[in-house]
């Protein structure tokens, strides 16, 4: 018998141990190595030295589905909803619903209907045990609520909670009040994530005095150790297209502007929103799609002064050096 006929009748199928799940499979029998592979899609469990085929017909474990993408994996998968840190038992909790119906569909009799509202009724107390667990639920409630006035995306919502989670660890709220220190860690989650949101916006969402949350906000960045980059007027650029209604090329030509005045040294030692401001006035004037400085002054909510010297300021020193 030839090497080639010994060694394919000593891998063929026929040969080899008919067991599902070769589990204590830890090395080849045939070299003793321990570079052993699963193949999934052959159900065979390989050594990588040799080839020898030690196991055949192994279980998957895995799900029946395929999915070639996030979308597709998030539609398929059945393991509930995913962990958020926007409540405060990260939505792990059980909930029994109203429908006083069995798992057949069929309605309760009125002893159990008794039973199982008795039941409902301690399950939604005790959901929130002590005081710890009150204020979180309180202060995520918040904090949704704000984000929500504030249109502001999941991502945001999620970093202001995780924030508000780590205060509470360090034991940071006590002597500050809740609405503040949510108010402040909403910001400070814009301001992480990039996003063009004033101080201004965040205390009028919150019903909440500026100089209070912009006290929370610096106590936060001292006690949390945070490193926030600062705020840059192209930021705001698509935040002030977008109220003001302009096109896409408006934003185009500002963002241009921007970054020229950006290389002469212009933006620094200037409020982002004024020179934000200022671009894009001069570039809807550029384009036909004039706005005047009194609606941009109120989208940024800086004076028309501000908007008019950062304006002269730009024109002086750009008109002559880029053609627009």
């Amino acid at each position: 018998m030839s090497d080639y006929e010994e060694e394919h009748e000593r891998s063929s199928p026929s040969s080899l141990p008919q067991h599902a799940e070769p589990v204590k499979a830890q090395s080849c029998p045939d070299c003793g190595s321990t570079r052993l592979m699963r193949d999934y899609e052959c159900a065979e469990i390989v050594c990588m030295d040799c080839g020898f085929v030690v196991a055949a017909k192994i279980a998957d474990r895995g799900p029946e589905w395929r999915a070639f993408d996030d979308e597709q994996r998030a539609k398929r998968t059945r393991v509930g909803a995913p962990l958020t840190y926007t409540i405060h038992d990260k939505g792990l909790s059980t909930m029994i619903d109203w429908h006083d119906r069995d798992i057949y569909g069929k309605s309760l009799s009125p002893g159990q209907k008794a039973q199982v509202y008795r039941l409902r009724k301690w399950q939604r107390r005790i959901r929130v045990s002590d005081a710890t667990e009150r204020n979180l639920a309180f202060a995520l409630s918040e904090i949704t609520k704000i984000a929500n006035n504030l249109n502001l995306p999941k991502n945001i919502l999620e970093t202001a909670s995780v924030i508000y989670r780590k205060a509470v660890k360090e034991r940071l709220i006590r002597g500050r009040s809740i609405q503040g220190v949510t108010a402040a860690a909403i910001y400070l989650a814009c301001r992480q994530c990039g996003l063009a949101r004033t101080l201004q916006e965040i205390a009028q969402a919150s019903n909440m005095n500026k100089k209070e949350v912009g006290r929370s906000y610096r106590f936060l960045i001292r006690e949390l150790n945070y490193s926030i980059p600062p705020l840059k007027p192209s930021q705001y650029i698509t935040k002030f297209s977008n109220q003001l209604t302009m096109q896409g090329k408006v934003e185009e030509i500002a963002h241009k502007i921007l970054a020229a005045a950006k290389e002469l040294k212009l933006t620094s030692g200037r409020g982002p929103t004024g020179i934000a401001a200022a671009a894009s006035y001069i570039a809807s004037v550029l384009t036909g799609e004039r706005k005047t400085q009194r609606e941009i002054a109120e989208i940024a909510q800086v004076t028309e002064v501000t908007i008019r010297n950062r304006y002269k300021e730009l024109v002086e020193r750009l008109m002559f050096e880029m053609s627009v």
